[in-house]
């Protein structure tokens, strides 16, 4: 829902507080026009906790209730809030009374702005009001913030803290699996793979006591710090396989440069390019032209391609679907080059696509296009990712020219890949790609590009260019 928070609230065996919580919650003041709805998962408390929430949800509609069938951890509710968010930003809230909802605006503020992506609450940097609490506790927080830095390349001052607002659609994007308190180290790594904007505010905070009911202890920093290496040694960041692939392709930085490098003789000072995702391509292409229009049909690749070039002032982030050529009108006959690299195999209807390049494109402009090769290796990784077919050169000719195109080129692109390809998709019937694999072949493309005009086999792309007629 537009306009609205989701606040996710993790309740177990809280029956002094959750009453009370539930009441500054309903209370907080929110910037104008946004609505809040609360969701509250009970971890199967053995108070009288989920029974006052039960009561209050009957007299406040925006309250609800969830039951966990057996006691699972802190991340486990978390997670389990995030699929029932239905707002544009999330925000965990404890169930107790250590965070002061009252900070929301602050929080909000970056988000709403559209200046973040996820904003941290730190109880360490400047605040108008802090608990004065243990000694160790503070230290084992800030080592625990200083191992999720180094593992992150971050420089917060509390990756600890509960108060944790996000985007909520790129917070449902994100796998997380801890259960426990590592739900916070996780979250916090991922958010930083995914290059997500992230801001810290000051929050106050008014700790509790092991004797008031803290629950957190020194076996949770270990389980915390296990978290850390765990999940810095992982590149798992996407819930969707096909695009952790795209995610796994993003980082083979030499490819990308053979692939851009390859089409770059034909590009025009005046692109547009469909399906720039992750920005992969972008950021080699567009610091030397006049114009540069990022397109794609999903608006989290697009965050973070802004993200990573927002900084260009010739670029332009469009939403649209290739296959929607009125979704293209602002661009008719603006650009000199359209770039379509791996898209229009996605696109049921191809000649959809075809025609949405040819009508931005001026008289004389040049569309890019480059396609998977070869329908008898279509496999599990197409599926995944996809496609709705493979090409031959001949089809691919063919389907240009009945859109109003001239093929000039056909280059036939990375023949290297192919027998990996067959093996992984066709007769290991994988669904991923091994980041290792992709790293030892990225460390080699120097060698593929001297090489790979000379093997006797198919490539895995076609690259055509095709001028508007």
């Amino acid at each position: 829902m537009k306009n609205c928070l989701s606040v996710l609230v993790p309740l177990y065996n809280e029956q002094a507080f959750i009453g009370e919580l539930l009441s500054r919650v309903l209370a907080a003041p929110l910037p104008n026009g946004l609505d809040r709805e609360i969701i509250v998962v009970d971890d199967c408390s053995t108070d009288g906790s989920a029974d006052i929430v039960a009561n209050m949800a009957g007299r406040h509609p925006e309250i609800q209730l969830v039951r966990q069938p057996k006691n699972l951890g802190k991340g486990a509710a978390v997670r389990r809030a995030i699929e029932l968010a239905r707002g544009e930003y999330s925000i965990v809230q404890d169930a107790d009374l250590e965070y002061d909802p009252r900070d929301w605006s602050r929080l909000l503020r970056p988000l709403l702005e559209g200046r973040a992506d996820a904003v941290f609450g730190s109880r360490f940097a400047t605040s108008e009001e802090r608990r004065v609490l243990y000694f160790w506790h503070s230290q084992a927080n800030w080592m625990l913030t200083l191992a999720c830095n180094l593992i992150s390349d971050l420089n917060l001052t509390d990756m600890e803290t509960c108060y944790k607002a996000v985007r909520t659609s790129l917070l449902k994007s994100i796998p997380l699996s801890s259960d426990r308190f590592g739900f916070e180290p996780e979250l916090t790594i991922k958010l930083a793979k995914r290059r997500a904007r992230i801001y810290e505010v000051p929050i106050s905070y008014s700790g509790r006591t092991y004797d008031q009911g803290k629950k957190i202890g020194l076996i949770d920093a270990f389980d915390a710090l296990f978290t850390i290496i765990r999940h810095g040694m992982s590149s798992h960041v996407y819930k969707d396989h096909g695009q952790q692939i795209l995610h796994t392709m993003s980082l083979a930085g030499r490819f990308n440069h053979w692939m851009t490098d390859t089409i770059q003789p034909f590009v025009g000072a005046r692109v547009l390019e469909f399906g720039a995702g992750m920005g992969n391509l972008t950021r080699i292409l567009c610091p030397t032209r006049n114009l540069y229009v990022a397109s794609d049909i999903n608006n989290e690749h697009l965050a973070r391609l802004s993200n990573r070039l927002g900084h260009y002032p010739h670029l332009e982030v469009h939403t649209g679907n290739l296959a929607r050529p009125d979704q293209f009108e602002l661009y008719r006959d603006r650009v000199d080059t359209t770039v379509c690299l791996n898209v229009l195999e996605h696109i049921e209807d191809d000649l959809n696509g075809l025609a949405t390049m040819r009508q931005v494109l001026a008289p004389g402009g040049r569309a890019i296009v480059l396609v998977p090769e070869g329908k008898n290796i279509y496999g599990s990784l197409d599926r995944v990712l996809g496609h709705y077919r493979r090409y031959s050169a001949q089809e691919l000719t063919d389907k240009m020219r009945h859109s109003g195109f001239e093929v000039e080129k056909m280059l036939l692109f990375n023949r290297i890949s192919r027998p990996g390809w067959f093996v992984t998709a066709r007769i290991l019937k994988k669904e991923t790609i091994s980041p290792t694999q992709l790293k030892v072949f990225d460390r080699l493309v120097w060698m593929w590009r001297r090489i790979d005009r000379f093997l006797p086999w198919a490539p895995t792309s076609l690259i055509a260019v095709g001028t508007k007629v």
